[in-house]
């Protein structure tokens, strides 16, 4: 099987061809360009590196969110024009569930954490099971606050965080947490459409893939400037 895999839910925007289990060639780059310079030069970078074209492919990968707004339309809109042009149908894969799976194989449970502002993080929780070697899904992806992630946590024993809240939290979630909590370290932190490309074969497997016009990204709060709007109507109407 073979298998296309983006990701440009966060800054760094990342690009993986997968076939039959093993990443035969992966980009990724984070150098403030906008993804939408970066993007499709860079799937069509990894095709060539593996040899391969995109009527080879058997099906795309995206990092669903959540994440960046404007990263999340950007891969959105790449995914559905790739999809629609070719007729390949489209595996959506949690932002959370790929960085979970950057740290397949450890202890406990891992608890991805994205930077959603406000003192919010995008997370959920997963422990990896190794008879499987799939991720297993414990609390829903959400945006919640800090405490409110401690609390879901504290009853753990051991806890990884990984992801780009991992640098903006680390030291209250030590205070909190003390030896229970545990970190990825940089360069494992970010997302990675290799790891997208892992859950992704599981699945294909289990026929969770939609077509290029049915996939929608998955923000699960507004945008700020939606937001925004939102609150500017209260008032009129206050």
């Amino acid at each position: 099987m073979i298998l296309l895999a983006i990701d440009s839910s966060g800054l760094t925007a990342t690009a993986a061809v997968n076939i039959d289990g093993v990443i035969v060639s992966y980009q990724a780059v984070n150098n403030k360009k906008t993804h939408s310079q970066t993007l499709l030069p860079m799937i069509e970078d990894v095709m060539v590196s593996a040899g391969i074209d995109i009527n080879q492919v058997d099906a795309i990968a995206i990092a669903e969110g959540p994440g960046s707004f404007t990263g999340l339309r950007i891969g959105a809109a790449t995914v559905k024009g790739l999809g629609l042009a070719t007729g390949k149908p489209i595996i959506p894969v949690s932002t959370l569930e790929g960085l979970a799976y950057n740290m397949a194989g450890c202890k406990g449970v891992i608890c991805p954490i994205m930077d959603a502002r406000r003192n919010q993080v995008y997370t959920a929780l997963f422990y990896y099971n190794p008879d499987s070697e799939q991720m297993v899904q414990l609390a829903p992806s959400e945006a919640i606050g800090i405490e409110e992630l401690i609390a879901r946590n504290i009853k753990y024993d051991e806890i990884t965080f990984v992801g780009d809240g991992v640098p903006v939290f680390r030291e209250y979630l030590t205070e909190q947490l003390g030896e229970k909590a545990h970190f990825a370290m940089p360069h494992m932190r970010l997302q990675s459409a290799a790891s997208i490309s892992v859950a992704a074969s599981f699945l294909w497997k289990e026929k969770k893939y939609v077509s290029a016009k049915e996939f929608e990204p998955v923000y699960l709060r507004l945008s700020q400037a939606e937001r925004e709007k939102l609150e500017a109507k209260r008032n009129n109407k206050g």
